[in-house]
């Protein structure tokens, strides 16, 4: 298990080093002028010649490489010449929103798509599995923002219309500072991603269930007088979580990079949002940090997959 793991970190390691010279190639080789689009377009010539004394751009291009994978290493991902803070500053801000997000609705998805695959495998072609096929196929095909609207108009505008002013329209408040209030803000947010995510989850574990329920092993341990309820989850659903840990890492990963229509639809200042208003304004310092931040969410959520497949699976162990 030790190999194993060392094995797949140093894998992750090197996906990361990778990624770190793709950015640096990306923004600061292919832009005849790095200093000025670091700067952004009304950036004075006194802030130009700071930025560049800062990023020693006057050094060769392989110790600007080392210098930039140092202060990454060690933290400092630039300097946000337009808002006058460090990215850092900024991705602190806005990563906590985003993480709320991410984990609320991936708990919220995964207990219901796993239980609703379970429950379509174990009796397949009846009312039960028509129905959950359909509820999955529907979400599947709900686009997010429409789903998050129709979300608002529901439980925001007809309600306050009624006097219940229980769901905001968006926004967001920290955690710390108001529990409640976080959760009133968070709560649509998560449904809306977890009944689209959700789709996909119940879809995946039926599949993954009837197949492991026609295995050899299964019929053997019914055959040995054991409980249905015990061969389903005990036995089954166990191996037929392989795929489902693989969604749900990729997913995960990619939330935590920033989920940029529900962010937006309800008000949220997260690394997606962050992200979108970045671009707008060619802020080319937190884009590189957020795409920093979102490469190593998804190599280290793809290594805790791995991880978590090690403890389902002992085979995997071996390869």
């Amino acid at each position: 298990m030790t190999r194993f793991l060392i094995r797949r970190i140093l894998q992750g390691l090197v996906v990361l080093w990778l990624i770190t010279v793709a950015v640096f190639a990306l923004f600061f080789v292919v832009p005849n002028d790095v200093a000025r689009t670091l700067a952004g377009r009304q950036a004075t010539p006194e802030t130009i010649a700071l930025i560049q004394h800062r990023l020693g751009l006057d050094q060769p291009v392989w110790k600007q490489y080392l210098d930039f994978v140092w202060r990454a290493l060690h933290g400092d991902l630039g300097y946000d010449y337009y808002h006058q803070v460090p990215v850092t500053h900024i991705i602190a801000q806005a990563l906590p929103i985003t993480l709320s997000l991410a984990i609320g609705a991936s708990i919220i998805w995964l207990v219901l798509g796993v239980f609703n695959g379970v429950l379509s495998a174990t009796h397949p072609r009846s009312l039960e599995d028509r129905g959950l096929t359909a509820f999955s196929l529907f979400f599947y095909s709900m686009p997010p923002f429409l789903l998050g609207i129709l979300l608002l108009y529901v439980f925001y505008y007809q309600l306050t219309l009624r006097g219940v002013t229980w769901f905001p329209a968006g926004g967001y408040v920290p955690f710390a500072q108001d529990p409640v209030a976080w959760f009133q803000h968070m709560v649509l947010p998560w449904i809306t991603l977890a009944l689209l995510l959700a789709a996909t989850y119940t879809r995946l574990t039926r599949a993954s269930m009837l197949d492991v329920l026609g295995e050899d092993y299964i019929r053997t341990a019914r055959s040995k007088g054991i409980s249905e309820q015990r061969v389903i989850y005990r036995h089954g659903l166990r191996a037929a979580l392989t795929p489902v840990v693989t969604q749900f890492g990729i997913d995960l990963g990619q939330l935590v990079g920033g989920a940029v229509v529900t962010e937006t639809v309800f008000s949220l200042p997260g690394l997606g949002n962050t992200a979108v208003d970045a671009i707008t304004r060619q802020d080319l310092p937190v884009i590189i940090g957020i795409v920093l931040v979102a490469s190593a969410a998804v190599v280290i959520a793809n290594i805790v997959v791995d991880v978590a497949y090690a403890g389902l699976d002992p085979r995997v162990r071996l390869h």
